[in-house]
């Protein structure tokens, strides 16, 4: 049987990089994909290669489609398929409505909305002539509730949740099933970047149901199980893993 492959955008740390760790040690060889860190991406190659799976590194800004379109010229080049796709890649200027500017604002929908479309256009081309595929996003609970300083990111998320329903039913047909894996408050390296993160971290501790945060673990479970096929018959569905703390008001 040809090796399966997968592609994991923004995969040089954080949740990315866990899932591409997962996905080559379930057997995958993977896409590695960064836009600014190179070291950490040469790292999680490193650390694939050492589990036996083939690693391909592509630098490439998702925001942009000549890179989309090039990097999976790419993917094409070096496995002529793919199997998973985890858009994962995101980005976005974290202000209060009255300081966004519009540079800001198509920043942070290019990264985190716009290129699961194209990406998913490109993904299906590849996927299907092998039989199918499974698509997985993050998106985060800015989304569906407001946020301090995350108007631009959430409704970059809310559109990226949206995109999924479309994306679920019209690549259906190619034996494509699209999901996305919401997340509360994980302490990754991007959360550092929050001028508000220990308010954030400490809420998340506080007040989340299940006693404790969600960690990184948790939501790539959550992308394991969206990908295998126990879970086909879930589509176009935006899966929480918060511990329950959007349940409060």
């Amino acid at each position: 049987m040809t090796q399966k492959v997968a592609l994991i955008t923004g995969s040089s740390r954080g949740i990315g990089k866990a899932a591409a760790l997962r996905l080559a040690e379930a057997g995958y060889d993977i896409v590695i994909n960064y836009a600014r860190s190179k070291s950490g991406a040469l790292e999680t190659a490193e650390q694939i290669e050492a589990l036996g799976r083939k690693a391909l590194i592509v630098k490439a800004n998702v925001g942009d489609v000549n890179k989309i379109k090039e990097m999976f010229t790419k993917i094409d080049e070096e496995f002529g398929r793919l199997d998973v796709f985890v858009n994962n890649a995101a980005s976005g200027v974290q202000r209060p409505i009255m300081e966004l500017e519009e540079s800001h604002w198509d920043w942070t929908l290019n990264i985190n909305s716009k290129a699961l479309l194209f990406c998913a256009q490109e993904a299906a081309k590849l996927m299907e002539k092998n039989g199918g595929g499974k698509i997985v996003s993050i998106s985060s609970l800015g989304a569906i509730r407001y946020l301090k300083n995350y108007t631009a990111v959430g409704v970059s998320k809310a559109a990226l949740e949206a995109l999924t329903r479309y994306l679920a039913v019209e690549l259906s047909q190619k034996n494509i099933v699209v999901n996305a894996v919401s997340g509360g408050a994980v302490d990754t390296e991007a959360l550092k970047h929050f001028p508000n993160r220990e308010e954030i971290l400490q809420e998340a501790k506080d007040k989340t149901p299940a006693g404790k945060m969600v960690e990184i673990d948790d939501m790539v479970n959550c992308i394991m199980f969206l990908i295998s096929d126990e879970s086909s018959m879930i589509r176009g569905q935006t899966i929480i893993v918060d511990g329950g703390i959007s349940l409060l008001v």
